[in-house]
This record gives C-alpha cells, sequence and structure tokens, in this order.
C-alpha cells in the first residue's frame, strides 16, 4: 500500500491527461472540471496525504469546480456568439419583388440584396410580376414566397 501511495502522484497525472484528452473532444468543460478535481488529487498527492484523502479532495474539487466555475465560464465562453444569420437562414424574411409570374410549381423573384431566385408560392393564387414578396422558406434552390404585407397589414 505504501508504494500505491509512494507514486499515486502517476495516477493522478494519468487522469488528468485522459480527462483533457476527452475536453479537447467534448468542449463542454466537465472533463476539464474533472481534470481540474484531479489537479487536486495530485496536489495531496504530493503532500504526502493517504491515498483516501487524495480522493476525497480531488472529488469535492472536482464537485465545487462543476458547479461553481464551470457555469460562469459556458456563459461567457456562448455570450460572445453571433446572432446574426448566415446563408440561407439569412434569406428568410427578406422582401423581394415578383420577376416572373410564381405559381405553386415554378417561378422567379428577385430580393432587395439583388440576388435572383427560383420560386414557388406554398399556398393561395399566382403571384403575377412586380408583386412585393417576403421569402418564407428555401427548399434546395428554391424560395418559398407568399405576398409582402402592405403597411395596413403589418400595423
Amino acid at each position: 500500500m505504501e508504494f500505491i501511495e509512494q507514486w499515486a502522484w502517476v495516477g493522478w497525472v494519468a487522469l488528468i491527461a485522459l480527462f483533457l484528452a476527452i475536453e479537447i473532444m467534448s468542449g463542454e468543460l466537465t472533463f476539464l472540471m474533472l481534470g481540474l478535481g484531479s489537479t487536486a488529487g495530485m496536489i495531496a498527492a504530493f503532500a504526502d496525504a493517504p491515498l483516501w484523502l487524495q480522493v476525497i479532495i480531488a472529488a469535492v474539487a472536482a464537485v465545487a469546480f462543476l458547479l461553481l466555475l464551470r457555469p460562469p465560464l459556458l456563459r461567457r465562453l456562448r455570450k460572445g456568439s453571433d446572432p446574426q444569420k448566415f446563408n440561407v437562414a439569412a434569406l428568410v424574411g427578406r422582401r423581394g419583388v415578383v420577376t416572373e409570374t410564381v405559381t405553386a410549381l415554378s417561378g422567379r423573384v428577385k430580393l432587395v440584396n439583388g440576388d435572383s431566385w427560383s420560386a414557388r408560392v406554398r399556398e393561395g393564387a399566382d403571384l403575377p410580376p412586380q408583386t412585393p414578396i417576403v421569402v418564407e422558406s428555401i427548399q434546395g434552390a428554391t424560395a418559398i414566397v407568399a405576398p409582402a404585407p402592405t403597411p395596413a397589414q403589418e400595423a
């Protein structure tokens, strides 16, 4: 038993390396907190604490890190995420005008950003050229459009 307690720090280093490798793949900071708890256990091993005390110190530290440090770190990491939409998601809600009659099967529209898209109406009547539209969704390379509400309808 004395041999195990004397070399326990090697086990803690192995656990730290394992937890950090898993954290690199997961990115949720859970295994980082477990690695920090293992670091506390390793420090206890260097201080010649008995093995049972090293395990308790590591467990308490890991739980404390998980409960106290992880939540604010996750909030801080996610705080800077860009809420702006990109690619086709940015087109939903964009306005435009019909350039070729839009039916349930075909048509073309020009959006306010200058893009020209093949288009269809999901339901309702065909839309003749020069009708203001709004993009409801994108399905493949086709914009699903609806007539744009007039200012009186929006109010």
